[in-house]
């Protein structure tokens, strides 16, 4: 069942497709940090599930990791791992894909910031 929400960033909706292999992002000219998946989750997503009616806790429970777990992951304090990614996508149907792909745009743009002078040294080989 595919959730739509709007976001600062405009409509996302989460049917777990993947999108088509023609559209490339080009992740250097993004200057404004991705949004944490957890951040995302708890903003956007935990509010519009079920109409909003659970408690983190009783999130928590139904993913099957504690309370402390999902509130370091939604405060965007914890990464999303393959086994979160799993469970979140269980939750909200929409598959594992979406959570890994935002976790690791979220990541890769933080070491390119980060790392930015370190990689510039490093050739290119051909």
């Amino acid at each position: 069942m595919p959730i739509e929400i709007e976001t600062r960033t405009g409509l996302v909706r989460l049917t777990g497709e993947f999108m088509p292999k023609e559209i490339f992002i080009d992740h250097s000219k993004i200057d404004r940090e991705p949004t944490h998946p957890g951040v995302l989750f708890a903003e956007d997503v935990l509010p519009e599930l079920d109409g909003g009616r659970h408690t983190v806790g009783k999130i928590a429970t139904l993913l099957g990791v504690s309370r402390q777990t999902l509130h370091r992951v939604m405060a965007g304090r914890a990464a999303i791992t393959p086994e979160m990614a799993l469970r979140l996508g269980k939750l909200c149907g929409n598959g594992p894909d979406l959570w890994l792909n935002m976790q690791a745009a979220h990541d890769l743009w933080r070491l390119r910031h980060k790392l930015r002078k370190q990689i510039e040294e490093i050739p290119t080989l051909s």
